[in-house]
Formats: C-alpha cells, sequence, structure tokens
C-alpha cells in the first residue's frame, strides 16, 4: 500500500504536515505493508530535507500512490481520479466555495475521507488542531490585551520557535485584576484552559464570576451552553438537549458581558442555536467586553463583531459598536478589539504536526490499513463510488448546484 504526503497549495500557504519525518518511519514501521512518498514542497515547517535524510522517498508524481493525506483542500485540478483522500474538505455545512470541490471528487471517483468527521464508536471526535487553535487563540487574545492596554507586547505565536517558547514568554506577562470568560468545553476550549492554567490564572465558577465585583487578581471563567443559554419554554436547561435542540433555546449570555474584559469563544456554534449576543446588545452601555478572540471564527455568526476572517500576519481588527463598522485596531476606547484568525494552529506549525500525526497514528491508521472493524474509515467518508455516502446524502442538492 502505498502512501502519498500531499503538498499543501492553499493560499496562504499552510506550513502544517499530517506527518512529521519521524513518524513516516514508525508508520511504516508498524505497518510493514505500507510505503510513504511525500510530494516535495518549499513551505513545509519540515524541509525536504529531513524526510529525504531518513530515507523517505520524495516524489512530485503520486499517481501510483492509493491513499493520499493532505491537511487542508486539494487544488481541484490536481486531484487524481480513483484515489483515498484525507484531508479537512469544509464541505459538510454546505460551504459554497467547496462546492467544485465536492463535484470534482464525486466526478473522480473520488473517495473523501474527512479528517473533520472522523469518529469513534461512541461518536466523538478523534483528531484535530482544535487543541492548538485554543493554545494560539488564547495567547493571541492576551497578546491584543496587552497592546490595546499598552500592558505589554509579546512577539506574535508564529514568530516563536515553538509551544516552548510560547510558554516561556508568558511567563513574564503579568496581567492586571481582569474577567476571563471562556465558552466551550471541547479539544479548542482545553487548548485556552491550558494556557490559562500556565499563567496561573485563578478559575472561579460561573456564579462566582458573576457574583464578585471586586477582585484582586485575575479570574476567568468557563462556560458551557448551560449557562449561556436557556429554554425558551422555561425548563431547566440540560447540555445533551442544547446539543439535540438547538432552536429551543434563547441567548442567556448578558450578564457575563456586563463584567467580562476578555471573551474567548472556543465553542462550536450551531446555526440553529441562538447567538452568544446581538449587535444592538454591544450598544448598551453596560456591555464591558473590550477584547474578543474569536477561535471558532464564524462570520456574522455567534458574534456580531467577526464580520471577516483575519490573518495570521494582521489578526486585530476594531469593531465600533455605533456604527459596526470595522477599523484598524486598538483605534478607539470605545471599540472592542476582535481576533478573528481562521487558521491558528499555523502558528505553530510543528507543533500542531506533531500532535496531529501522533493521533493519526494511534486512532485512524488501524482502521485505514487494517480492518475497519469500528466503521471510522466508513462514517467519516464523504463520497464513495462516485456518490455521496448515506450518512451525507443531504448535500446531494448542494453538489448538484441547487
Amino acid at each position: 500500500m502505498r502512501v502519498g504526503i500531499l503538498r499543501e497549495s492553499k493560499t496562504p500557504p499552510d506550513k502544517r504536515v499530517p506527518l512529521t519525518p519521524e513518524q513516516c518511519i514508525e508508520v511504516q514501521n508498524k505497518f510493514p505493508h505500507v510505503k510513504i512518498i511525500v510530494q516535495p514542497s518549499p513551505v513545509r515547517s519540515f524541509k525536504d530535507e529531513e524526510y529525504r535524510l531518513l530515507g523517505i522517498h520524495l516524489q512530485e508524481d503520486l499517481s501510483e500512490c492509493d491513499i493520499l493525506l493532505g491537511v487542508k483542500e486539494v487544488r481541484i485540478e490536481n486531484f487524481i481520479p480513483g484515489k483515498i483522500y484525507l484531508f479537512f474538505s469544509h464541505t459538510i455545512k454546505k460551504q459554497e466555495y467547496n462546492r467544485k470541490l465536492l463535484q470534482t471528487v464525486l466526478e473522480k471517483n473520488i473517495q473523501l475521507v474527512d479528517y473533520e468527521v472522523l469518529t469513534n464508536k461512541e461518536g466523538f471526535r478523534i483528531i484535530g488542531f482544535g487543541r492548538f487553535a485554543g493554545l494560539v487563540g488564547a495567547y493571541s487574545g492576551l497578546r491584543a490585551f496587552g497592546l490595546r492596554n499598552q500592558a505589554f507586547d509579546v512577539k506574535p505565536a508564529h514568530l516563536c520557535a515553538d509551544l516552548g517558547e510560547m510558554l516561556t514568554i508568558l511567563d513574564s506577562v503579568k496581567l492586571p485584576p481582569i474577567k476571563i470568560a471562556v465558552t466551550g468545553d471541547g479539544r479548542v476550549a482545553q487548548g485556552v484552559l491550558e494556557i490559562l492554567n500556565h499563567m496561573k490564572i485563578m478559575r472561579v465558577s460561573p456564579e462566582a464570576y458573576l457574583k464578585e465585583t471586586k477582585i484582586q487578581q485575575p479570574v476567568f471563567t468557563q462556560l458551557l451552553p448551560v449557562n449561556y443559554a436557556k429554554q425558551k419554554d422555561g425548563e431547566r436547561s440540560e447540555l445533551m438537549h442544547f446539543f439535540n435542540h438547538p432552536e429551543m433555546y434563547e441567548n442567556a449570555f448578558l450578564p457575563f458581558a456586563k463584567v467580562t474584559d476578555i471573551l474567548v469563544a472556543a465553542a462550536f456554534w450551531d446555526p440553529k442555536a441562538p447567538v452568544l449576543f446581538t449587535a444592538g446588545n454591544m450598544k448598551q452601555p453596560d456591555f464591558k467586553i473590550s477584547i474578543i478572540s474569536d477561535i471558532t471564527c464564524d462570520i456574522e455568526g455567534s458574534i456580531p463583531s467577526t464580520k471577516k476572517a483575519a490573518t495570521i500576519n494582521e489578526p486585530f481588527y476594531d469593531y465600533n459598536p455605533e456604527t459596526e463598522d470595522l477599523e484598524k485596531p486598538f483605534n478607539s476606547a470605545k471599540n472592542v478589539t476582535v481576533q478573528a484568525v481562521d487558521n491558528l494552529p499555523c502558528e505553530l506549525p510543528k507543533d500542531a504536526s506533531l500532535d496531529f500525526g501522533r493521533n493519526l497514528i494511534d486512532k485512524v491508521f488501524p482502521s485505514l490499513f487494517n480492518e475497519d472493524a469500528d466503521e471510522i474509515i466508513e462514517r467519516a467518508s464523504i463520497t464513495k463510488d462516485g456518490k455521496l455516502t448515506e450518512r451525507f446524502a443531504y448535500l446531494q442538492d448542494f453538489a448538484k448546484g441547487k
């Protein structure tokens, strides 16, 4: 079985890889029937020579490979018919900009396995870059606070050599008594909590967070849907009920908006669920949030100030609550400063790739290269044999251009 590592071809270029050079060797040792071939790339965080020195074959033409691994979307003109592809396709929410990608995959009889929907038997995701989105998103939010308040100026995460250096930089940061709210409980939120715990910021319950008005040190709280959404009929909110029936809920976040300095948005948002707050809410004089690190980066989604994705080189912009326009960052004390980079893990590409490859080897490859007894690959296959699989049949009209 030949497995090809694709060169990332999106713009701006992505430096991450599915497998590091050492992990390629590990895969070939663990699965002796597998041979890995790497497509040369000038932008990877791991250089071609690092693969070559370990005896991994580099080759431009991957047409002899059975399985092709990438990270982000593959260019439409580069698809090889009849192959199995694994990458983040960004099609399952009917993303318009990837409609042609899905159509091409179907036309070329490609089995598309999407990392985003790889789950275990219990239905929980088993792979992703969420932790690193959380790590970098929290760091960038704190960096924005320092710049906005002229309190400290730390270098961007993408200029750090690795996660270790980023954490070391945070050791020198001293925060005033501020309140930080974190939404979510998944991989992204766990990455955020790693940063806040590393800084030894005190964690308090949502109830104490709202009650204590005079704090002597920075504190944070973690908010779940039961904290920031409530059932419209007044019934008691429960987590699984919220996930299964988000349309039955309404906003309950506003009490937190009145006491929060930094909001780190790390919760998945279903469009059927209520927004966290509205543009009208942000106009109110008691809306206190001045920094929003929107890791989820749903454009005009649950957070109205996220009106566009920022970039790694220009990660911040200001949102003027009165005009609802975007302005240069740190432009006015009346504005809200937003961090909304949609590819945060790219800022620590080596660490993120190492973590991602580890999960591939341990949780995905046994099913991909051997028997798929738990149907891990089957469940994550959006297309197969030139058709949408049953689980993703809801994309049929989207794929037809309707």
